[in-house]
């Protein structure tokens, strides 16, 4: 993703740069252990948010089996998580109020909260910025597609809205059929799709180690109120509640698993965005 306070583009790529600047790194050492993502001193992101009340991340995490690379991950140097929803996956924002409980929701999210420059996370979410991350379905952990699922997206400092956002399954309030299919949408009124592309096994957003293309050119879009980003798992009720926090219908005896791997964000300023290869750190 490239944008600005105004501006929003999927996946547009616009120059060959390889040397872009790390905004937040996102990628987990290949010798990275689960319970560091619990270690405020260990982890790059928030050990406490987002996930199911009284819960751990490395109680919710996994690491694949099978090592594979990614465009900017490679395996003898990255390790990709798996993202996992149950039943206990029932995020509370609050710890002293179990009202607070998000009871039409089951979440697990990853939020980075280390930035190379120590002034927060202002700098990530001002001026022009690209965010990398790849994908890819658990075929054993399947997703329930009649859901409509949140997968990466940046909330606003308010929590009332999002800049952009990739979903899949079925969006609320759409009467197409539950396909897997990805969608970017923009915070624009009636969040205005982008991009879509089908998601499965078969069809791949980006194939083996070839440069990304650009898919859309820039669109209007309000980012200001800069916010936090979130990679994972965010899954919405059925049933047609509008109160979809707290109420509306979720399945029992649920493992839902989602990877992620080549999670970083880069300096775009210039006109630099890494299309392919390997990314210099900094």
């Amino acid at each position: 993703m490239i944008y600005t306070t105004t501006l929003l583009a999927a996946l547009a790529a616009l120059t060959t740069a390889q040397n872009c600047p790390i905004s937040f790194e996102g990628r987990p050492s290949a010798t990275a252990s689960l319970t560091d993502f619990d270690n405020a001193n260990l982890t790059t992101f928030n050990p406490s948010f987002v996930l199911g009340f009284q819960t751990k991340w490395s109680q919710v995490l996994a690491f694949p089996r099978q090592r594979t690379g990614t465009l900017f991950a490679k395996a003898t140097e990255h390790k990709a998580v798996e993202m996992r929803i149950n039943d206990a996956s029932i995020f509370q924002p609050n710890a002293a109020d179990a009202t607070s409980r998000q009871t039409g929701f089951r979440r697990s999210e990853l939020i980075p909260v280390k930035f190379p420059k120590a002034t927060d996370n202002l700098d990530s979410t001002s001026g022009i910025k690209t965010f990398h991350f790849s994908i890819k379905a658990v075929p054993s952990r399947p997703l329930n597609y009649s859901h409509e699922y949140q997968l990466a997206f940046l909330e606003d400092s308010s929590f009332s809205t999002n800049q952009f956002v990739l979903k899949t399954g079925t969006i609320i309030g759409s009467t197409t059929p539950a396909v897997p299919t990805l969608q970017v949408q923009t915070n624009q009124k009636n969040a205005s799709t982008i991009f879509s592309t089908p998601f499965d096994q078969k069809v791949y957003y980006s194939t083996g180690n070839s440069a990304l293309v650009a898919k859309t050119g820039p669109v209007a879009n309000d980012n200001s109120g800069n916010g936090e980003f979130h990679f994972g798992l965010l899954k919405k009720p059925t049933g047609g509640d509008p109160d979809v926090t707290k109420k509306g219908f979720q399945s029992s005896g649920i493992d839902e698993r989602l990877s992620f791997a080549g999670v970083f964000q880069e300096d775009s300023t210039g006109g630099c965005v890494s299309l392919g290869g390997k990314v210099r750190r900094g």
